[in-house]
C-alpha cells in the first residue's frame, strides 16, 4: 500500500477532524438540551417538524440520521410528553404524519435558541466570509460523497 492510500497523520485527516467536531457539537448540544429533558434526536425531530410539519416517520428518520425503528422510540417519547401528535390511523398507506403540538412549539423555541447559542460559539473563531466558505466547502464535500458521481463499493476502495 502506497503512502497516498493511507489516512496518515490523524491531525491532518479531514474526516477524523470532522468526526471530532461532530462529536464535540453533539456533546455541547446534549449539555444544553438535557436540562429541557430532550435528547439531540428529539430536538432534531422538533426542529424538522418546525420547518416542515406533517412529516412521516421515514422522513423524520432520514432528517435526524437515525433508523426508522429508532425514530419510533423518539416519537413515542415526544408523544408521551405531549410535544408531538400523530394520527392513530394512517389516512393514506401506512404513513402517520406527525405534527408539533402547542407544547412542542414552545419546547422547540427554547431548544432552538439554546442550540443556536452552541452553533454561534462553535463558529465564533470564524469571520462571516470564513463561515460562508465553510458552508460551501462542507456542501461540496457532502455532494462529492452523495452525488451520482461518487465512487461506491469497489470503486471507492481503489
Amino acid at each position: 500500500m502506497s503512502q497516498e492510500e493511507k489516512v496518515g497523520d490523524l491531525a491532518e485527516s479531514v474526516g477524523y477532524l470532522l468526526k471530532q467536531a461532530a462529536t464535540a457539537l453533539h456533546a455541547s448540544m446534549d449539555a444544553v438540551l438535557r436540562p429541557q429533558g430532550l435528547t439531540v434526536s428529539q430536538y432534531s425531530v422538533l426542529e424538522l417538524l418546525g420547518h416542515e410539519p406533517e412529516q412521516s416517520n421515514a422522513d423524520l428518520a432520514r432528517g435526524a440520521f437515525v433508523t426508522r425503528q429508532s425514530m419510533n422510540e423518539v416519537l413515542r417519547g415526544l408523544q408521551e410528553r405531549g410535544l408531538v401528535a400523530r394520527a392513530d390511523v394512517a389516512e393514506h398507506g401506512r404513513a402517520r404524519p406527525t405534527r408539533l403540538t402547542p407544547a412542542g412549539h414552545a419546547a422547540l423555541a427554547v431548544a432552538s435558541s439554546a442550540v443556536a447559542r452552541v452553533e454561534k460559539r462553535m463558529l465564533s473563531p470564524l469571520s462571516p466570509a470564513e463561515h460562508a466558505g465553510l458552508l460551501a466547502q462542507l456542501v461540496a464535500c457532502r455532494d462529492a460523497l452523495t452525488g451520482e458521481d461518487a465512487p461506491t463499493g469497489e470503486d471507492a476502495a481503489r
